[in-house]
């Protein structure tokens, strides 16, 4: 159980979450035209109001998941899921264990994120000159889902998932698909598009349009839970309510509730 294909689990939790991300925000941009009745800003709006080119998001990404590959990589290394014939030296998991490894680990991960994530917005110094890389994209798109200061980075998505990863308990082997749905969920909430039967939406209160409110310049302040759940945001007085709307001109687009309006 310690390899796939000849390819060590540990490699594979490291390596699969980039294939799955750039595969994933592939298919969205390869969807084109067919979503535009779902999207929750024109293409006009995009190539409008983003403060950062398409290119200087690429290159931003794939910098930030060389980073992410080698901390993967070096924690496994600390942790010593390895022996000398290059098998796992884990335990095999219960197939009953691995929802509660993974539910675990999501609540971890949000939790973490939520209070790093309120910090740093409310920190005036880590938003200016760390925070505020990410807000370049107001309109978000699929690849540009991790797009943001290599610190942050560093500390949310990395330290995020490693925490999730160590405090459940969780194989390297159930890793990679841990790993991998955080970023298939990652790359969902950035997309911008609201389609009706995406399974995501429909499991989660925290989707596309809760998060593409926090990019807008009224919504800020609310709605920083990511990338699960929204308990924390409920609990602590930061979730904004909306209702998604057509949009006349086609489209979708998130409408605040009157007293958020007059803010």
């Amino acid at each position: 159980m310690g390899a796939i294909l000849g390819i060590s689990d540990e490699i594979l939790a490291a390596i699969m979450p980039v294939v799955v991300y750039w595969v994933n925000a592939w298919m969205y941009m390869a969807l084109g035209s067919s979503c535009e009745k779902y999207r929750l800003h024109s293409k006009k709006d995009e190539d409008k109001m983003n403060l950062v080119s398409r290119e200087a998001v690429i290159k931003g990404v794939i910098f930030q998941h060389f980073l992410q590959v080698i901390t993967a990589l070096l924690l496994f290394l600390t942790r010593g899921s390895g022996n000398d014939d290059g098998a796992s030296a884990e335990q095999p998991t219960s197939i009953y264990d691995i929802p509660k490894q993974i539910l675990i680990a999501m609540v971890v991960m949000d939790t973490y994120q939520y209070f790093l994530h309120r910090f740093i917005f409310h920190n005036k110094y880590l938003y200016k000159y760390i925070h505020a890389q990410h807000h370049r994209l107001v309109v978000p798109y699929a690849y540009g889902a991790i797009y943001s200061h290599p610190s942050e980075a560093f500390l949310a998505d990395t330290v995020g998932g490693s925490l999730g990863f160590l405090l459940s308990g969780m194989s390297a082997r159930t890793s990679i698909f841990f790993f991998c749905f955080i970023t298939i969920k990652n790359v969902d909430d950035h997309c911008g598009i609201m389609h009706p039967w995406n399974p995501l939406h429909l499991i989660f209160r925290n989707n596309t349009a809760y998060h593409d409110l926090h990019h807008q310049l009224y919504g800020g302040k609310y709605n920083y839970a990511q990338p699960f759940f929204v308990m924390w945001d409920k609990i602590l007085g930061t979730h904004m309510p909306y209702s998604v709307v057509k949009r006349a001109e086609g489209g979708f687009e998130v409408q605040l509730e009157k007293d958020y309006k007059e803010d």
